[in-house]
């Protein structure tokens, strides 16, 4: 009986330790379940608000609720739009944009050329008038361009056809090179409509001899180009080459002829591109050499003879000489004289 008490000692002994450590057990998976469900409540409202923004992201950039518009077409608009006269460009940047040309020459769209009247003027268009008659009703078949001398700065009444027409210009003087530079300033203002395709100059005192659908049909028509060239012997000829333009332009390629011309937008385009011929008669024609009076004459000759009818179609009197036409005073033109022109 003793001995069996003495077997049981040890029970008592351990069950205190026993006990401890189950507590120590379920504490500490008390702690791992709470911090596991604190963990886990945390991280699913985390997601749950990630999962929100996100929807919300998708939502606001996504291409099936706010679709991108319809690309504009715009196709050549814009380069078929005309220039502004009155821009800002200097002479090198003008000159620059005009000798643009494509080389394609057919057009890909519909396209009715039209003829560009240039006034070389020293004020205003003194005949413009008998002008407004001459464009009366053709609208769309022509462009007019004036060039003034600055000190002039007055503008033509709101509806006539030289409102507005004004390019920036410079000064002109008589015989100067700056001439033959207001001459390409003109034609460089209007290459910059697509739909100028013949170009006429004029001074203030010029007249139409013929209606303007006469005008038009014949110079769109035309496959040449009107400048006068000729070679001259004697002092106002071939007195006036200067050597120092050689070898670029020799002596028997000097050609003299009228200021006046009308030419095709072809040759409008080298002529304001030339960089060739033209700064030779900036530094070497000068004083008694008049380049307006040899410039596109010889030009022409060296350059696109083949093409050119070798004539002017403005009607310009010499017969009394001397440095200046004749000028044709009220009296003279009468319907006999017009018609003889």
């Amino acid at each position: 009986m003793k001995s069996q008490q003495n077997q049981n000692l040890p029970i008592p002994m351990f069950k205190p330790f026993y006990s401890h450590l189950q507590f120590t057990n379920i504490l500490s998976c008390i702690i791992i379940f709470g911090c596991g469900l604190t963990l886990g409540i945390v991280l699913s409202f985390h997601l749950k608000n990630l999962s929100f923004n996100l929807d919300i992201t998708h939502l606001r950039f996504s291409p099936t609720t706010q679709p991108l518009p319809a690309a504009r077409h715009v196709g050549l608009a814009e380069y078929l739009k005309p220039a502004p006269i009155a821009h800002d460009m200097e002479d090198d940047e003008l000159l620059w944009r005009a000798s643009m040309s494509p080389r394609i020459p057919e057009y890909p769209f519909e396209r009715t050329p039209k003829v560009a009247f240039l006034f070389l003027t020293k004020g205003p268009v003194v005949l413009a008038p008998l002008w407004e008659r001459f464009f009366k009703g053709h609208e769309g078949l022509y462009s007019v361009y004036v060039h003034s001398n600055p000190p002039w700065n007055e503008t033509e009444p709101e509806g006539s056809v030289f409102h507005g027409r004004r390019i920036p210009s410079k000064e002109v003087s008589w015989g100067k090179v700056n001439m033959i530079e207001a001459e390409r300033r003109l034609l460089a203002n209007a290459l910059l409509d697509v739909a100028n395709e013949r170009f006429v100059l004029l001074s203030e005192t010029c007249i139409p001899l013929f209606n303007f659908s006469t005008v038009y049909s014949y110079l769109v028509n035309s496959t040449q180009t009107f400048v006068e060239a000729y070679d001259l012997l004697g002092p106002v000829g071939r007195g006036r080459y200067n050597f120092a333009m050689s070898p670029r332009i020799a002596m028997h390629d000097w050609r003299k002829g009228s200021q006046w011309f009308e030419m095709d937008r072809r040759l409008a385009v080298e002529v304001v591109s030339d960089r060739t011929y033209f700064p030779l008669f900036q530094m070497h024609c000068k004083r008694a050499c008049y380049a307006d009076e040899h410039y596109l004459p010889t030009l022409v000759n060296m350059k696109f003879g083949a093409s050119n009818a070798n004539r002017t179609l403005t009607y310009v009197d010499w017969s009394k000489g001397g440095p200046h036409p004749n000028r044709f005073v009220r009296n003279e033109v009468t319907v006999e004289f017009l018609e003889r022109l």
